[in-house]
C-alpha cells in the first residue's frame, strides 16, 4: 500500500450492516477495496503515469465525447518603451476525445474463501485483477508508438547504444520538444533497457548523481535529457512469423531512396505490405509494386541508411476482414474485437497493423489483448471503415521504444455512475490525480460467491507527434 496517498470517494453507497454478508464484514467494504484498488493501479502503471492526464468528476457513459486541452504556442516580441504590449490570444485548442477505452476485470470469491483477511483478499484476488487493468492501458498507450514513426532513431534488431540515445535527443530538440525534469521520458522494452546497461556512460556511478541508486536498482534514471523507464508492455515484437523474401537489384542504393529493384522471389507482392531492408532497417510501407512476380517497388518513407546490391528484403504478412454479418464490414469508430482470417500465423500483441490508404495517411494500430488467427483487438477505434475480405497488413518485427513528452498524448478519464440503491450491489467511485475506479460487489447465486468487478472509463488520444518519437532496437 502505499504511504500517504489521499483519495476522494465519490457518491459512494452507503456501507452495508454487519449481517449483510454474515461473515468478515469488515473485509467487504466498497469504498476500501475501491480507494486499494486505485493504489495497485497507480503502483502498477509505468508509460499511464508519463502522459498527459484530464479528469473531470462529471459521470459520463461509454462512447461519450469529451474535450481535453492542447496547451497553446505563444511567441515573444520586442518592444521600445513607448510601444504598447503586443497581445497574443491565450487559447488552448480543444481536442476531442471519445470515452471508448473501458477496462474491467470481475472475479468470484468463492464461499469457502469468503472468510480470508482482507489482506489476504488482496494479494489473492485483488492486486492481480488491478494489474491486468494497469497492463492493458499501458498496452494501448504504448500503441501509440506507431502514430509517432514521422519521428524517429535507431534500427530494428540492433542493440541502441549511447549515440542513439543521443540522436533521439539531439531529434527531440530539433523539434522543439521542451526540456527539464520529467519533461522528457524514454519508454523501453525489456532488452533495449538490457542493452543499455550494458553501455558504461549509462552505469557509471560516480556520474550518475544518484550515489548509484540508478545502478542498484538496475535502472538507467536521468540520462542524455531523458529519464528512462522500462515497461514490459511496451512493444517488443518477436520474429516468429513467416515471412517473403526478396533482395535489392539496383546496386548500392542511396539513402533517401523509395524506387526499388528487386529479384529472387517468386512473390507477387501486395500495395500496403511492409518491409525491412537489410542495412536500413526501418518500417517501410510498399505503395507501389509492378511485375508478376514483383520486379520493382516503391517503399515509404524511403530509405534511411544507404544499402548494398544483394541486401535481403523481408515482406510481413498479410490478413484480411472476416465480417460475415451482412458483409457489412466495421464501421468508423468501432472499438471491440474484430474478426480476421488467412493469417497463417498469429498476429503478436503489440504488433502494428495496418489500413487504408497507403504513404503517410495510412490508418496504423497497435495489437491489444490476446491476438488470433480469427480474432485481433486494436489500441482505439477504428479510424475508418473497414469492409468486409479488406487487406490488414502487420508490420516489421523488432523493439519499438517510445520517447516523449507528458503532452504527446492524454489519458482522460471520468467517473461512471452508481446503480441505484435497492438493486442489490455494493459499489464506490474513487478519483484521485487524473484517475477514477469503480468497484462493485454482489452476490452471484449461481456462482456461489461474491462477485467483484473493477473497472474504469477512458480514453487515449495523441495531442501531438512532434512532442514524441520512436527508437527501433
Amino acid at each position: 500500500m502505499t504511504i500517504g496517498m489521499k483519495f476522494i470517494v465519490a457518491d459512494a453507497r452507503p456501507i452495508a450492516h454487519d449481517n449483510d454478508f454474515d461473515t468478515n464484514n469488515r473485509a467487504y467494504v466498497p469504498e476500501v477495496w475501491a480507494q486499494e484498488s486505485l493504489m495497485v493501479l497507480e503502483e502498477n502503471m509505468v508509460a499511464s503515469n508519463l502522459v498527459h492526464r484530464a479528469f473531470s468528476n462529471e459521470v459520463a457513459s461509454y462512447g461519450d465525447v469529451v474535450n481535453t486541452r492542447r496547451p497553446g504556442t505563444f511567441v515573444a516580441k520586442r518592444k521600445i518603451s513607448s510601444d504598447d504590449v503586443t497581445i497574443q490570444d491565450a487559447e488552448a485548442t480543444k481536442v476531442p476525445v471519445k470515452l471508448n477505452q473501458h477496462f474491467h476485470t470481475s472475479f468470484v470469491i468463492k464461499d469457502d474463501e469468503m472468510s480470508k483477511s482482507f489482506k489476504d483478499l488482496v494479494e489473492e484476488f485483488l492486486a492481480p485483477a488491478i494489474r491486468s487493468i494497469a497492463q492493458e492501458m499501458d498496452k494501448a498507450i504504448l500503441a501509440q508508438v506507431y502514430q509517432f514513426t514521422g519521428n524517429s532513431v535507431g534500427s530494428l534488431g540492433t542493440d541502441p547504444g549511447k549515440s542513439t540515445v543521443i540522436a533521439a535527443n539531439t531529434l527531440m530538440n530539433n523539434n522543439k520538444v521542451p526540456g527539464g525534469l520529467g519533461m522528457r521520458n524514454f519508454i523501453l522494452t525489456p532488452g533495449a533497457e538490457g542493452a543499455l546497461l550494458d553501455v558504461s556512460d549509462f552505469t557509471k556511478v560516480n556520474e550518475a548523481g544518484d550515489n548509484g541508486l540508478a545502478l542498484e536498482q538496475a535502472s538507467l534514471g536521468n540520462k542524455f535529457g531523458f529519464n528512462f523507464y522500462m515497461d514490459q508492455n511496451a512493444p517488443s515484437i518477436a520474429a516468429t512469423q513467416t515471412v517473403q523474401t526478396a533482395a535489392i537489384n539496383n546496386g548500392n542504393i542511396a539513402k533517401g531512396s523509395t524506387e526499388l529493384t528487386i529479384d529472387t522471389t517468386s512473390d507477387t507482392l501486395i500495395t500496403g505490405q511492409w518491409c525491412t531492408i537489410a542495412g536500413d532497417m526501418v518500417p517501410q510501407l510498399i505503395t507501389v509494386v509492378d511485375g508478376a512476380p514483383t520486379t520493382t517497388m516503391t517503399i515509404y518513407p524511403g530509405l534511411k541508411t544507404a544499402v548494398a546490391d544483394g541486401a535481403v528484403i523481408t515482406i510481413y504478412p498479410q490478413g484480411a476482414i472476416d465480417q460475415d454479418v451482412a458483409t457489412t464490414g466495421y464501421a468508423a469508430d468501432y472499438v471491440k474485437d474484430i474478426d480476421v482470417d488467412g493469417f497463417s500465423d498469429a498476429p503478436l500483441v503489440g504488433q502494428m497493423t495496418s489500413y487504408g490508404i497507403v504513404g503517410a495517411s495510412v490508418d496504423k494500430y497497435g495489437l491489444i489483448g490476446a491476438p488470433t488467427t480469427t480474432s485481433i483487438a486494436l489500441d482505439r477505434e477504428t479510424q475508418s471503415a473497414m469492409a468486409d475480405n479488406a487487406v490488414l497488413n502487420l508490420g516489421p518485427a523488432g523493439d519499438y521504444c517510445l520517447a516523449m513528452h507528458p503532452n504527446a498524448i492524454a489519458l482522460v478519464s471520468r467517473p461512471l455512475a452508481l446503480v441505484p440503491d435497492g438493486f442489490g450491489a455494493r459499489q464506490a467511485v474513487v478519483n484521485y490525480n487524473g484517475l477514477s475506479l469503480r468497484l462493485s460487489m454482489q452476490y452471484e447465486g449461481r456462482g456461489q460467491g461474491l462477485l467483484v468487478t473493477a473497472d474504469m472509463l477512458s480514453g487515449i488520444k495523441v495531442l501531438d507527434t512532434n512532442l514524441g518519437m520512436v527508437m527501433y532496437a
